[in-house]
């Protein structure tokens, strides 16, 4: 029970920002397929872009909840500044990319109207990336203590701004000209930034640190005084090179994983089913929106898995590891076979949202035939994608991460890029042979992250070392 109760916050965290992705789509849909593809596009080649140093900042989760679990309030908030740093480094690493952006996507295969949406949405989206990296960083503190209920407030504050400023600036209300793909980007932009602002200032003011005793009970963390983890302070001196050289040690892998991943996604997008058509492009896109239905929460129950993975290995209880991964694991399970059986029944019913009212009835039937296919086809990995994520999650909070890196880009590059760009480019596959291989990729993906967590190296692992914290 407490696992579910650890996840509910971060359940609804994570089904704000599909909300917001899901509301931007089907918001801008009703303007046509090539804004409807830009923006999709545009949205996950935003996360592409963002995912090393968000990866990265996961870290502060490991170790926030590893400190907890040892009673080190202080080294615990420590950490959490040092995430807000790799936030700054995003936001300036951002602010440099915008000369190129209209180069970059110049070099793609979509159509030229897409292109030139996509390049706008872009340039508007890149100017809060640091806000995003600071909202994860900051979120992965406050989730590490067994708080996550804050963030959870933080994240739904962001999905109405989000959706509001969207319906101001896709559209043209109170006055504001409609800006359409433009205005998605916009809104989006000030509803991170100012979202960011507001938990910035609650870690300010030092709100929320206080643990729940009944999440370090169940993590075997019991003899913690939860009241001088509360008064913990950190002063600017107190933070060190050897300890933001640990986070990157522990951190960069973590980045990187997801990067390699997120990478091999962006080639499939960007580079393989834009051969199919914009009509291909707008169905998969919609597909992956309605997929993180069921994505974020799993994920979700996989992070409030690794805090208590976290805090048992902080408090030395190494030994309730497995049990509390094979709870995590049989409950996202559940949970995303429930949905895909519910996708697999009614496809058609959830696609609808995201065609245009201008759509010719051929086109809107063209569009629906080729997105039901490809949900359907999408219950094939539901259950390995939940399977994947808890066990990397669990082998990320015990700082497993280097092995998790190579595993996904050797999978990642050596099978799934070459197998689907040789299947649709070479030998004229359709989007449901792509489909299938991004099934076989996450199959693979989650029996090798099974086979690792099985040999028990993560027990040998020291994510926090003494003589630095």
């Amino acid at each position: 029970m407490q696992l579910l109760a650890l996840a509910g916050p971060v359940v609804i965290s994570r089904a704000a920002q599909v909300v917001v992705g899901f509301t931007d789509a089907a918001m801008v849909g009703q303007l046509g397929e090539s804004a409807l593809a830009a923006t999709t596009t545009g949205a996950m080649n935003t996360f592409n872009i963002l995912v090393l140093p968000m990866g990265i900042v996961m870290v502060v989760q490991s170790f926030a909840a590893q400190m907890t679990g040892k009673g080190d309030g202080a080294g615990a908030r420590r950490f959490a500044w040092y995430g807000l740093m790799v936030a700054v480094l995003a936001e300036l690493m951002g602010i440099a990319s915008l000369p190129f952006l209209g180069d970059a996507i110049a070099y793609l295969d979509y159509a030229d109207d897409v292109k030139a949406l996509m390049a706008s949405y872009l340039f508007y989206r890149l100017l809060s990336g640091g806000a995003a990296i600071g909202i994860e960083a900051l979120g992965a503190y406050y989730g590490g203590l067994g708080n996550t209920r804050l963030p959870m407030l933080v994240q739904i504050l962001a999905m109405v701004l989000n959706v509001f400023l969207n319906w101001v600036f896709i559209y043209g209300h109170l006055g504001v000209p409609a800006m359409g793909v433009d205005g998605a980007a916009i809104a989006s932009t000030l509803a991170t930034t100012t979202a960011f602002l507001v938990v910035l200032g609650l870690f300010m003011a030092r709100v929320g640190m206080k643990p729940d005793p009944a999440v370090l009970a169940a993590a075997g963390a019991v003899d913690v005084d939860v009241d001088a983890l509360a008064k913990a302070s950190v002063s600017p001196r107190e933070l060190s090179r050897a300890e933001f050289g640990r986070l990157l040690r522990f951190g960069l892998p973590s980045g990187f994983n997801w990067f390699i991943e997120f990478l091999a996604f962006s080639v499939f997008i960007n580079a393989v089913i834009p051969v199919l058509g914009t009509t291909s492009v707008a169905a998969l896109m919609s597909v992956f929106q309605l997929n993180s239905v069921a994505f974020m929460p799993a994920f979700a129950i996989a992070s409030a898995g690794a805090i208590f993975v976290g805090q048992a290995i902080g408090a030395d209880r190494k030994d309730d590891v497995g049990a509390t991964v094979r709870l995590t694991a049989a409950t996202a399970a559940v949970w995303m076979g429930v949905v895909g059986v519910v996708y697999l029944v009614a496809p058609r019913i959830f696609l609808a949202p995201f065609v245009a009212d201008s759509a010719t009835p051929e086109a809107a039937a063209r569009f629906l035939d080729m997105g039901a296919r490809m949900l359907m086809l999408s219950c094939l990995w539901q259950v390995f994608d939940a399977a994947a994520m808890v066990l990397g999650e669990a082998l990320r909070a015990a700082g497993d991460t280097m092995f998790t890196f190579v595993a996904r880009m050797v999978i990642a590059w050596v099978v799934f890029v070459p197998g689907v760009t040789l299947t649709v480019r070479v030998f004229d596959g359709d989007e449901q042979s792509a489909i299938l291989w991004l099934a076989a990729y996450l199959c693979l993906l989650a029996l090798t992250l099974f086979l690792r967590f099985r040999t028990g190296r993560w027990r040998q692992i020291e994510l926090t070392e003494p003589e630095l914290v």
